[in-house]
């Protein structure tokens, strides 16, 4: 073989080979990933560098919006509400977990079951049910959507039953027991939710935490 065609066969084969080593490398973390894959999730603003609303941060860290660590059997999507704990928890899978601060239903309001959300709605108007104006004869029969009222920014309405999950602009009542069974979340947390939550969403509602 002349000697320059020699020369030319050998930087081809060089140039092969580098190719071949930059696409093994490259795969390389692909391949570690998907042995590896970190649990799926969905987007959240509150990963590093998020900062949180002037709303949020009059709440105490325990009852800010946060990724957790969470154990259950309960499909990804599905709402999960501990009473007891002042927590509303929507499952993500992987043993992973968004969990918001609430505000719950005080003694003798508390309940527990397996229900849906059945609507949902924006700044939407407050209708007290019949049941709440016979306690509280005071309250208006109606009063329209809008930053004053208690609904707050937005509502996901629970089927089979007067209760809602619900915005309020009293930041000062998330963890304690204060509705008439409805649960509360602050506004920014509150249109957050409702906008990974479509209607048929499966919701659990537990006194106490699953074992």
């Amino acid at each position: 073989m002349p000697k320059r065609t020699f020369s030319l066969a050998l930087l081809a084969a060089a140039g092969g080979l580098a190719a071949m080593l930059t696409l093994a490398v490259a795969a390389a973390p692909a391949l570690a990933q998907g042995r590896a894959a970190p649990p799926p999730t969905m987007a959240i603003d509150d990963q590093p560098g998020y900062q949180p609303s002037a709303e949020e941060e009059e709440l105490a860290p325990a009852w800010q919006r946060q990724l957790v660590f969470f154990r259950t059997t309960e499909s990804p999507g599905t709402i999960i509400v501990h009473t007891a704990e002042r927590f509303l928890y929507v499952v993500l899978g992987n043993n992973r977990a968004l969990r918001y601060g609430i505000g719950v239903g005080r003694e003798g309001f508390q309940w527990q079951g397996l229900k849906t959300i059945v609507r949902k709605a924006e700044w939407p108007d407050w209708t007290p049910p019949a049941e709440m104006i016979a306690r509280q004869p005071y309250l208006p029969r109606f009063m329209a959507g809008g930053p004053g009222n208690p609904m707050g920014a937005r509502a996901l309405y629970i089927g089979g039953t007067v209760y809602r999950i619900h915005g309020t602009n009293q930041p000062q009542t998330i963890g304690h027991a204060v509705s008439s069974g409805c649960f509360r979340l602050v506004n920014h947390d509150i249109i957050d939710l409702y906008d990974r939550i479509p209607v048929g969403t499966r919701v659990v509602v537990r006194q106490a935490p699953e074992l």
